[in-house]
Order: structure tokens, then C-alpha cells, then sequence
């Protein structure tokens, strides 16, 4: 090897010097890579509607990577200690390699919840992200940072020195960082007040700030009981004259939006075997996020989007709890990552791919494992019993891998996850089968109930918990702040199915639920309707609140 390099001109021993630098030359270094090569998208964005042109682009552009490089290096200096430096930038290289690959892909912004979701994520799921496409971003953001990093040696001094260098160092970064605001100040805070999530997209300062609100989040949480919800709930005074239970399925969707829902008007038949069973089709629904980790929570929560504190929501019980406080036999059946507290302490079924193999692979599985044994469930229920399937849906970007092959109708389809490889018709056809596939699931879901009304007054009501992008504006996957977030994330379908034993028992006008399905709804609506349709007595139950509320005799 070495008369190799020799021969070309080369002496290798440039491969063992090993600069000498100190900690803050180091953070210094690691401060300007992440600022120069790791906030494109937040330098995009802050300067989309400015002309490059105009020489105050310029200027602001410039202020705004001295700001990136005097706001990380702050950090930095706050942190690091010559002992651990390297491992410590090495993991922040790490991750940063990653939140950038997916931010430029994708257009993710790393806000809290998105970083909940990654923290809670299964393999499965996370599997699904990874892809071969990674591997070049990967190999500049994080290994050739990773090589150079791991060659410096880190200058020793006494603790006085040590001491008085990291003080003056840390004044001056804060010292540029004020000045680099200054010198733009009046379209710095134009922009701050305008885009408040524009922070989200400054990295890694994003992943270590999200990353520290949800640990101190779930670690506030976990300190305490969640608080009691409905502790008043009771049957109402017309159960009295009841000669059957009621049978009711929640069907949770993941990630299905309402543009691309066949029964709301879309240019195609998304949903033809649903379109046959006279379902109620609610065409104006609102989610409570844009992420399964808020959605969920929130729809199922008494304080919703329109008082949305999250801190509140987590920490307080669901409609599931008021159910069963009820008398009402609640069963969680989950074909996703869990119910994301929203059925604490209350049975849960997790589907195992193990046992289901002609239905599972890669430890994921089709939607109908979630009908596997429901006929058992409702043989052994004692009483009244809602069950909810929290479904896998159109989670993405593995759209192709959602659906049997039987499904695969609207063709050709994107089948990978590297959605910026594919068309946007491959990628919206791979979506669309995925939306057949659900409505098949809903339909066997109706047959299921149908068959049991001669024992049960049978309903299904189905919501999705957030919307997609599919490259709208550039925009892909989910997950946006909800402020700036596109109406193909926030915009959901929403489905309901009485039984004609159903709508007797409850006293429901079937013209009259139909006329609502023509107003705005949303996720805040949930808690309330199935309080409603279902004739809970309880103090936290909200008329106003209720879509069958003005359709009850």
C-alpha cells in the first residue's frame, strides 16, 4: 500500500497526522458544517418570496448562516467538554444526517410531535423508512463528518484556562448571534412572527429541542395519574326500555385524506363498495393534527383541537374511559403502533404478525388481520361493547405495501418508499389502491355488524386521524405544523353506519343525519357524537357538540 502511494507521488503519512485543535475550534468547525450544509430547507423557506437579485437577499442570507453558525456554536460551547466531545458531535452528526435526509426528501419539519413519533415508532414502522436511496446522503452528511472528526485530537488544558477560553468563547457566540439578528432585525422578526415554525426547520437545533420537550413532557407526565374524566357517567333513562346491547366499532384510519376519498366527490371510485351500503358520508372534516401522536389523543379527548392543550389531553382519560365507566365493554384492537395513551388501563388486542403469516409480512399486516376472531369477541361480550380498530391504513411512503395484490387497480404504482423516484401518478395510484383496500375493509367491517343485528343494535363509525401530502407543492408523507400545514393533511373522511335496529333504539331521523353530512365537522365532534349516539348521561358531554344531537326524537 505504501509503495502504492508512494508511486503516485503521495506520502502516506499524512493518514497519521492527527491535528491538534481545542474543544471550541472543534465546535467552531461542527457549528459551520451544520449552518452551511445542514440548513438548506430552513434558508430555503425563510427566503422563498425574496429575489436573488435584490442585494438585501443577499445580506439577509448571509445574516442568517452567521445566525445558524453563532446559535450552534452557543449550544455547543454549553455542552461539550474535551472528555466526551467527539462521541457527543458524533451522535448530533448522526441524527442530523438523518433529520436532514428526511426534511429535504420530504419537507418534514422536526417539531415535537414529529419527534414523539419517531421515539415511539416500532421497528416495523421505522424498517419502512430506511431505504438504499439513504445511503449517499448518509455517506456525506455523516461519514466524511464522522472521518475528519475522529482524526483531531483535542487539546488538553488546566481547569482556570479551561474555564476562562469556554466564557470568552461563549460571549463572543452570543455577542454574533445578537448582531447577526440586528443587522436584519425588522425581517428577522417579520419572519419569526409570520412562520413561528420556521424554527423547526434550523438543525440540529430542532432535534435537540423537540427532543427535550418530549422527554420533559412524557417525564411530567408519567409523574402523575391521568386526570378522571366523566366520573358522573351513567347509561341514560331509555336504556331502560332496551331488549338488546348495542355493538358499536370505531374504526380509526391512518393517514387517509379526504381529497382523494371516492364518496366525497373525488374523480375517482375510491370507495365503490362502501358507495353500495347507503353509508353517511361526512364531506368537510377537519383532524385534530397532522400526526397519528397528536390526532389520536385528541380526537378522543373531551377538550379537542378548538381548546387544544396537549399537556391536558395526555394527561387526562379518553371517551374510552367515560365508556366504560358507563357499563360499556371497551376492546382496543391495533394494527399500528398503540393507542397512544388513549386506552390506558383498558384491554388491548395487538396484532401479531407472528400468527397471521398469509397476512403479514416484514412484521407488518394487511387491515383484515383486524377482523381476524371479531366474531369471538362479540360471542364472549357481556352487554354493550364498542371496539375500536385502529387501522394501518395508507401509512406511508410505503403505499404499494398496504394492500393485497388483488387490490392493485389503478396502475402503474410507486413501489418503494423512495417517493422522489417515482411519478407523481405512480405515487397516487399506489395511494388510491391503498384507499380501495380500506374500503374493502370497511365494507367486511358493515357485513360483520350486519350479521349480528338480529342479537345487537350494530353501528360503525369510521374517521381518519390525519390527512398526506403526495408532492403537492413538494410537500410529501405528513406531520406539517398545523398553522402552515396544507388542507391535504388536515382535511379527513369521515363515514357513519346505523343499523335500522340502531336508529329505532336511539331515535334517530336518518334524513336528518343526512343533512349533516353536509356541514363542517371535525375530530372535536368524536368525544361528544358517541356520547350522543350512544345516550351517555355525564357532565362533560356537550349538546352543541354532538352531530345527532338535533336528530334525536
Amino acid at each position: 500500500m505504501k509503495l502504492a502511494l508512494e508511486s503516485n507521488g503521495i506520502d502516506s503519512a499524512w493518514l497519521r497526522v492527527r491535528p491538534k485543535v481545542t474543544t471550541e475550534v472543534l465546535a467552531l468547525a461542527a457549528s459551520l458544517f451544520f449552518a452551511f450544509a445542514c440548513n438548506t430547507a430552513f434558508i430555503r423557506t425563510a427566503t422563498a418570496d425574496r429575489s436573488w437579485l435584490d442585494t438585501g437577499t443577499w445580506l439577509f442570507g448571509g445574516a442568517m448562516l452567521l445566525l445558524l453558525t453563532a446559535l450552534h456554536l452557543f449550544l455547543l460551547l454549553l455542552v461539550l467538554h474535551q472528555r466526551f466531545a467527539r462521541p457527543l458531535l458524533a451522535v448530533l452528526i448522526v441524527a442530523t444526517a438523518f433529520a436532514t435526509y428526511y426534511m429535504q426528501r420530504f419537507g418534514v419539519f422536526l417539531n415535537p410531535s414529529i419527534l414523539r413519533a419517531v421515539f415511539r415508532t416500532d421497528v416495523a414502522e421505522a424498517g419502512e423508512l430506511f431505504s438504499w436511496g439513504m445511503v449517499p446522503h448518509l455517506l456525506l452528511y455523516a461519514l466524511v463528518p464522522l472521518a475528519l472528526l475522529w482524526r483531531v485530537q483535542i487539546t488538553q488544558r488546566t481547569l482556570a484556562r479551561a474555564v476562562v477560553v469556554r466564557a470568552a468563547t461563549l460571549v463572543g457566540a452570543f455577542v454574533l448571534l445578537i448582531g447577526s439578528v440586528l443587522l436584519v432585525f425588522q425581517d428577522f422578526s417579520a419572519l419569526m412572527r409570520n412562520q413561528k415554525d420556521l424554527r423547526y426547520l434550523i438543525t440540529p437545533a430542532n432535534v435537540l429541542y423537540s427532543s427535550g420537550r418530549v422527554l420533559a413532557s412524557d417525564t411530567h407526565q408519567a409523574s402523575k395519574p391521568r386526570a378522571m374524566v366523566g366520573t358522573d357517567a351513567r347509561l341514560g333513562s331509555s336504556w331502560a326500555a332496551r331488549t338488546r346491547p348495542a355493538l358499536v366499532v370505531i374504526a380509526v384510519g391512518e393517514t387517509a385524506r379526504a381529497a382523494n376519498w371516492g364518496l366525497s366527490g373525488y374523480s375517482r371510485q375510491t370507495t365503490p363498495e362502501l358507495a353500495q351500503l347507503g353509508v353517511l358520508n361526512f364531506r368537510d372534516v377537519t383532524a385534530c393534527g397532522t400526526d397519528t401522536e397528536t390526532s389520536l389523543p385528541c380526537m378522543f379527548s373531551a377538550i379537542g383541537r378548538r381548546d387544544y392543550d396537549e399537556d391536558r389531553i395526555r394527561g387526562s382519560e379518553s371517551l374510552l374511559h367515560v365508556l366504560k365507566r358507563a357499563g360499556f365493554g371497551v376492546l382496543w384492537r391495533d394494527n399500528q403502533s398503540g393507542c397512544k395513551g388513549t386506552c390506558d388501563g383498558l384491554p388491548l388486542q395487538q396484532i401479531d404478525a407472528s400468527q397471521l403469516p398469509e397476512l403479514c409480512a416484514d412484521g407488518r399486516c394487511m387491515d383484515e388481520a383486524l377482523l381476524r376472531g371479531l366474531d369471538t369477541v362479540a360471542r364472549d361480550a357481556q352487554g354493550n361493547l364498542v371496539i375500536v380498530l385502529h387501522m394501518l391504513g395508507n401509512h406511508g411512503p410505503t403505499y404499494f405495501k398496504r394492500y393485497p395484490d388483488a387490490f392493485r387497480r389503478f396502475a402503474p404504482t410507486c413501489d418503494t418508499g423512495e417517493l422522489r423516484k417515482c411519478s407523481r401518478e405512480e405515487i397516487v395510484n399506489a395511494y388510491d389502491n391503498a384507499l380501495l383496500y380500506t374500503d374493502h375493509i370497511l365494507a367486511r367491517t358493515i357485513a360483520f355488524l350486519k350479521d349480528r343485528e338480529a342479537s345487537f343494535d350494530t353501528a360503525m363509525l369510521y374517521v381518519s386521524d390525519h390527512g398526506e401530502s403526495l408532492g403537492e407543492n413538494g410537500l410529501y408523507l405528513h406531520g406539517m405544523p398545523y398553522s402552515i400545514a396544507p388542507k391535504e393533511q388536515t382535511q379527513v373522511p369521515m363515514v357513519w353506519w346505523l343499523s335500522p335496529g340502531f336508529m329505532r333504539s336511539f331515535g334517530l331521523d336518518v334524513d336528518c343525519l343526512a343533512a349533516q353530512t353536509a356541514k363542517p365537522w371535525g375530530h372535536d365532534q368524536l368525544f361528544h357524537s358517541v356520547l350522543g349516539l350512544l345516550q351517555v348521561d355525564t357532565s362533560v358531554y356537550e349538546r352543541e357538540l354532538d352531530i345527532s344531537a338535533v336528530c334525536r326524537r
